[in-house]
């Protein structure tokens, strides 16, 4: 086939092909200079205008004309906007079903079947042998039309190994323990059970995902949180006086040497200033054992300074004057240097009522 030559009936056709390209332009200025003309073929021409429109810096408006054999005029056989070389263009088109990625996927989308992924083999199909079918379908559930195929698996693991839940994330790398010693790791069956398990910390950010066994994060259950030192002072205790009633202690004094006597003689001055008639009758109980026990003129005995301590109640029992001169006397005025050393010492006693 002959190369295209130029036309120079088509060629002089620029006129035309601008009044066309402006007609389909929405404002004149959206046309600029002219570019220039390229053969498509014998008798037909493309003639190209640069565009200077919003959004389409680098297209062209082309205008293709030819003419009849030995024909002297030119028309329009069509007219459009074309990217140069400089154009912006998008990506080339693919189906959704091949530029869908992670995470595109939200509530109510559903992505289309594919038959012939391979992530997926055939499932089990039972053989009528119970001994093949318990294993297969019970313990690795691989009664499903379609299951996990060892590209998928091993995919799968890269991409989990790989991600935010493995050993080089983050919060593995500052972790003090790895998830492999942690109480809250549920293990997954099968060989992906080798590297990975499932979160179960509520604490933890990665709660229900699947986590590499050296992954590791700060809701360990078998680490602790360090103390750590401030800078602020100790302050000083508070003491609310409003609520606290303050008491100012003193020490006791020491208390006065007393006798099984003086302890007698206090309570039988209280006895006698509540009951006088008990009194009385008490008085007269114990003249009549000092009567009875009373030595002669001629023998000492050694109940002198017994009697001696006695005779205060005799002389109560006496005279009511004798009771209140007995009440004075305070239980300290009675001192071990006061008391008699010998018989000859004792006072004298009254003679007891008939």
């Amino acid at each position: 086939m002959p190369a295209a030559t130029k036309d120079a009936v088509l060629g002089s056709a620029v006129d035309l092909a601008r009044e066309v390209a402006i007609e389909l332009a929405e404002d004149p200025a959206d046309v600029g200079e002219y570019l220039g003309l390229v053969v498509e073929g014998e008798r037909l021409v493309s003639h190209r205008f640069a565009s200077t429109a919003r959004g389409y810096r680098g297209w062209e408006w082309t205008v293709t004309v030819a003419r009849v054999p030995r024909g002297r005029t030119a028309t329009v056989c069509e007219a459009e906007l074309l990217p140069g070389p400089d154009a912006i263009l998008g990506r080339p088109w693919l189906p959704w079903s091949e530029r869908i990625r992670p995470g595109d996927i939200g509530p109510g989308d559903v992505v289309p079947f594919r038959a012939d992924d391979p992530r997926l083999e055939p499932g089990w199909t039972p053989t009528g042998d119970p001994e093949l079918d318990d294993v297969a379908i019970d313990e690795l559930a691989l009664a499903r039309a379609r299951v996990l195929s060892p590209q998928g698996r091993d995919e799968a693991a890269e991409r989990w190994y790989r991600g935010p839940h493995g050993p080089t994330s983050a919060g593995s790398l500052a972790s003090a323990a790895a998830c492999h010693s942690c109480g809250f790791l549920v293990p997954l069956q099968g060989s992906l059970g080798t590297v990975f398990g499932v979160c179960a910390n509520q604490w933890s950010p990665d709660d229900g995902t699947v986590v590499s066994l050296d992954h590791g994060c700060g809701a360990h259950s078998e680490t602790d949180a360090e103390a750590t030192s401030t800078d602020w002072p100790a302050a000083d205790p508070l003491i609310d006086e409003l609520s606290l009633e303050l008491v100012q202690l003193s020490t006791p004094a020491p208390g006065r040497a007393t006798g099984t006597v003086t302890d007698e003689r206090a309570s039988a001055d209280a006895a006698t200033a509540e009951d006088p008639t008990a009194d009385e009758s008490t008085a007269d109980a114990v003249t009549d054992a000092a009567t009875a026990d009373a030595p002669t003129d001629d023998e000492p005995t050694a109940d002198a300074a017994t009697d001696r301590d006695a005779a205060p109640s005799a002389d109560a029992a006496t005279s009511p004057d004798d009771v209140t001169a007995a009440d004075d006397v305070t239980p300290g005025d009675a001192t071990p240097d006061e008391a008699p050393t010998s018989a000859d010492e004792q006072p004298a006693r009254p003679d007891p009522e008939p």
